[in-house]
């Protein structure tokens, strides 16, 4: 049976704090990503921690610095930059959601070279430093967490190898599945490791 969310989030806290978590010893040394998966009920609980995480983290006592981006956020403000809001919204209406989609990865270039996002953590990333991701689900289905995977993740500057990167999942991560909000299975995905049990 699966501890509380609450005893879950203390688990979490220990964990990212012990100098071992921020080295690249993953099974087989692979990659430094895990995924904290919680009931989508629980998303204001799990908020509040990364917000009181991230207060504690700025008196400097970590030995790291915890940087906290909100890839819904990220993706608004991109779209608002561009004054793309209102044509969003033209496009859903008249095209639907999936055409949104693809119009929205594409400006984002999610599929580039010059993937957007990636620009943006790396840029804004200290070596040193402990990565949340977070408003996934925000993001769904706009944005889906394979994709957080295969196209952010896998493509930051070989610089940030070690940098342990966290993905705040409002459903179920078993390691070979992944269900937003534990009801839409996404993609298979199994080079991510769950953060707490």
């Amino acid at each position: 049976m699966m501890a509380n969310i609450e005893e879950r989030l203390e688990q979490m806290e220990l964990m990212i704090k012990k100098p071992s978590f921020r080295q690249t010893k993953g099974k087989a040394n692979e990659v430094n990503y895990w995924v904290f998966d919680y009931a989508p009920e629980d998303e204001l609980t799990v908020r509040n921690k990364i917000s009181c995480l991230k207060n504690k983290n700025l008196k400097g006592a970590d030995g790291f610095e915890l940087m906290v981006y909100d890839l819904y956020d990220l993706m608004i403000e991109h779209l608002q930059s561009k004054n793309f809001m209102e044509k969003c919204y033209a496009q859903e209406k008249k095209r639907g959601i999936r055409k949104l989609q693809d119009a929205i990865q594409h400006t984002l270039k999610i599929t580039d070279k010059e993937n957007l996002l990636v620009k943006y953590i790396a840029e804004h990333t200290p070596k040193n430093a402990v990565v949340f991701l977070t408003g996934v689900g925000k993001c769904f289905p706009l944005l889906q967490a394979p994709e957080v995977f295969n196209k952010i993740l896998y493509n930051m500057p070989q610089a940030f190898a070690s940098v342990p990167m966290v993905l705040f999942y409002p459903g179920t991560y078993t390691e070979q599945e992944l269900i937003i909000f534990n009801e839409y299975p996404e993609d298979n995905y199994y080079r991510a490791f769950r953060l707490v049990r």
